[in-house]
């Protein structure tokens, strides 16, 4: 997820987190850098890259495990272009003229195959 601080990545994620199921406390993962959750069919990973130094402190986040085998969720994901995945799905989210929020999403890889349709 993109956009600029206030844009809305973090409450795009948090309603999405309960649309999954997750009825725990949602926090941001600004601090943290990444926070998971037990998801009904797997497990949910919410990633925020901002304050990451370098794209080598993902492999300590334990980041390729949480895209073998779950959702992940990234914010500033630009931070670390080379290690997202093939087969993800880009939201861009940016505050419009009216200060309404806008989202662009942007399939990659299988994603295009199931969005087929939907975004033309």
């Amino acid at each position: 997820m993109q956009g600029e601080l206030g844009a809305g990545k973090t409450t795009f994620a948090r309603a999405l987190l309960r649309a999954l199921g997750i009825k725990e406390d949602v926090p941001s993962p600004t601090f943290t850098l990444v926070q998971n959750y037990a998801g009904r069919d797997f497990p949910i990973y919410h990633f925020d890259l901002y304050r990451l130094k370098s794209a080598s402190e993902l492999e300590e986040l334990g980041w390729d495990d949480a895209c073998a085998d779950g959702l992940v969720l990234v914010e500033w994901p630009e931070r670390a272009t080379a290690f997202m995945p093939r087969d993800r799905l880009d939201v861009h989210f940016n505050i419009g003229a009216r200060k309404y929020r806008e989202a662009l999403l942007t399939p990659h890889g299988l994603w295009e195959k199931r969005l087929e349709g939907f975004l033309a």
